[in-house]
């Protein structure tokens, strides 16, 4: 077994991170969360990489935040650091530049489906239940389940399985539009690596500028969009050259000729 709680490679321009904690479903901890961070880093400044597929290996998907890792945190440290930063690990996957294919191969719940729902795309394989059961032990859903998950999923879907503790089939999830697609048990990672072949036939750049507008659009990430789209722009301008270039000469820069 992988001793990393994240691996990741690459194939023809497509990666694949899997969570490697299958004896406990991939349930998440401070290493796990640290590690996803770090591969995600990698992942977002990598050339070679136009579209990713996140699993879990065998047949766990994730199973939410491990309760051992977190129940015995004090109040500040539970506010502080498990919500914070696994908030701001769970941002940074859902603003990916490369479009994100999760594959639910075993049951998403709580922090599972919160994982799931950063991703473009949701492939359910047919026996996985997906569900917020929080509130059942007395806390929240602490990494967007509220937020990202209500814009993604609406909001009487997150109240179903927040408030009242529905538990979903991926059938019911897919007429719920909580997945996108359901696959045969086992073949839900097939059926994610044609999906990103048809990714890779559209134009990079394209799609990852409609990547940034579409959750600008959501909220997800306007004010980093909006940067990023206007630096693109002038970066790509004869002004930057000309104003470098007299930084450098020690003159004043002649942005008209």
């Amino acid at each position: 077994m992988n001793s990393a709680p994240f691996s990741l490679r690459v194939e023809k321009r497509v990666g694949i991170l899997r969570m490697e904690r299958p004896e406990k479903r991939n349930a998440l901890d401070a290493p796990m969360l640290e590690a996803l961070g770090e591969k995600l880093w990698e992942i977002e400044h990598r050339d070679d990489l136009e579209v990713l597929i996140l699993t879990g290996r065998d047949k766990a998907f994730c199973a939410g935040g491990d309760i051992e890792a977190w129940s015995g945190l004090d109040a500040a440290g539970f506010g502080r650091h498990w919500i914070r930063d696994g908030h701001d690990i769970f941002d940074r996957l859902a603003r990916l530049r490369q479009p994100v294919i999760a594959v639910l191969n075993g049951h998403a719940l709580g922090g599972g489906l919160e994982l799931a729902a950063c991703a473009d795309y949701r492939i359910a394989e047919d026996h996985v239940k997906i569900g917020m059961p929080e509130a059942g032990l007395g806390i929240i859903a602490g990494w967007s389940g509220t937020q990202r998950a209500t814009r993604r999923f609406g909001s009487q879907w997150v109240r179903r399985m927040a408030l009242f503790g529905e538990i979903l089939t991926a059938g019911r999830a897919h007429d719920a539009g909580i997945v996108d697609q359901v696959a045969a048990k086992g073949r839900g990672f097939d059926c994610a690596l044609e999906l990103a072949e048809k990714v890779l036939g559209r134009g990079p750049l394209a799609t990852e500028l409609t990547k940034m507008m579409i959750n600008a659009a959501e909220g997800e990430e306007r004010e980093r969009v909006l940067d990023s789209l206007a630096g693109r722009i002038a970066a790509a301008s004869d002004e930057l050259r000309e104003g470098v270039a007299a930084f450098r000469e020690k003159r004043s820069p002649d942005f008209r000729n």
